[in-house]
């Protein structure tokens, strides 16, 4: 989440008026993430999350991300719904940009997860895996394997301000990546984005899952590998296997993942760490002077693909060897 557009009390309340929500009483931006602009809203009827969709979503995918979220919830999983207008619309209009009302999930993300809470997690990701089947609509990730290049072209001349060498190492591991990537694993809506602030717990209890808009339709375990990434390494770098393991467990106990998934595991730890180096170290250079908006190190998930690039096993991220085949 985060704030690239400002709005005023009264456009607020005028749009607000659109819904059945109450009045407006405060609201306040919420400055984490990157990618729309969120803000909490207190009404005299009950907390929203106000989402303005920024120029990088397209509005042709709105309905996907929304629907989702109903499908998801109607499946028993625990995330926030959006909320119909009085007209019956999920979408209305603010400062120019489409935006929406969802409902407000109760809970907190974790700043220190255990490995008890990376168990939930995983279990958390697969009942999502479980539940999106059979959802109707569909949309490609566009920032799996062949959005990385166009992405990393943009920027890549500035490579070396990061790190010396760096342009030469990224387009060798992309070269790398593109000529090995799989094209046969099994396959449905993933999160894409499941980091510790896009999973909310009530004391210990995982209360629900939120921020679907990364969300699309790739291979199941890769939004695992995004998981290992996001959980799974400590504040000095190192990978804790016990989360790891943990976290894996979790997943299996809901959805075993299959042998072919289980080899592919680390190339695709090495995808999704690229993925997330790529898109940081591009909102690092190109976030707009004045955005209120929290920008993440992309050299965090330089160190994890290079981890990656050295495993050579599934059992290296606490993987055991019982998985179907």
């Amino acid at each position: 989440m985060a704030v690239y557009t400002d709005i005023t009390e009264d456009e607020l309340s005028r749009f607000l008026a659109e819904y059945d929500a109450g009045s407006l009483m405060s609201y306040k931006g919420i400055a984490e993430g990157v990618e729309n602009s969120n803000f909490l809203l207190h009404t005299t009827k009950a907390p929203y999350i106000l989402t303005l969709y920024e120029k990088r979503v397209d509005p042709a995918d709105l309905p996907f991300f929304l629907g989702l979220m109903q499908h998801l919830a109607d499946r028993g999983l625990s995330c926030p719904l959006p909320v119909a207008r009085k007209d019956g619309a999920m979408l209305g209009a603010l400062a120019g940009r489409p935006a929406a009302l969802i409902s407000f999930l109760e809970g907190m993300w974790l700043r220190k997860p255990a490995a008890d809470h990376c168990r939930q997690v995983g279990a958390a990701l697969a009942r999502m895996h479980v539940a999106g089947e059979g959802f109707a609509i569909t949309r490609q990730n566009a920032l799996s394997v062949s959005g990385w290049r166009p992405l990393w072209e943009k920027a890549e001349d500035r490579a070396d301000e990061v790190e010396a060498g760096l342009q030469d190492e990224i387009s060798a591991e992309l070269a790398h990546l593109e000529g090995h990537w799989p094209t046969d694993l099994p396959s449905g809506v993933i999160h894409a984005d499941l980091f510790p602030d896009n999973v909310f717990f009530l004391g210990d209890h995982l209360s629900g899952l939120i921020d679907f808009y990364f969300a699309c339709n790739d291979f199941l375990a890769y939004d695992l590998s995004v998981c290992l990434n996001a959980w799974c390494f400590e504040k000095d770098g190192a990978y804790n296997i016990t989360k790891g393991m943990a976290l894996v467990e979790g997943y299996q106990s809901v959805r075993p993942l299959s042998a072919t998934e289980a080899e592919a595991l680390p190339l695709l730890c090495r995808g999704s760490a690229l993925r997330f180096f790529l898109t940081r170290f591009y909102d690092w250079i190109m976030t707009p002077p004045g955005a209120m908006v929290t920008k993440k190190d992309p050299k965090e998930y330089l160190r994890k693909l290079r981890f990656h690039q050295a495993v050579s096993s599934a059992a290296e991220y606490g993987l055991k060897p019982q998985v179907t085949a």
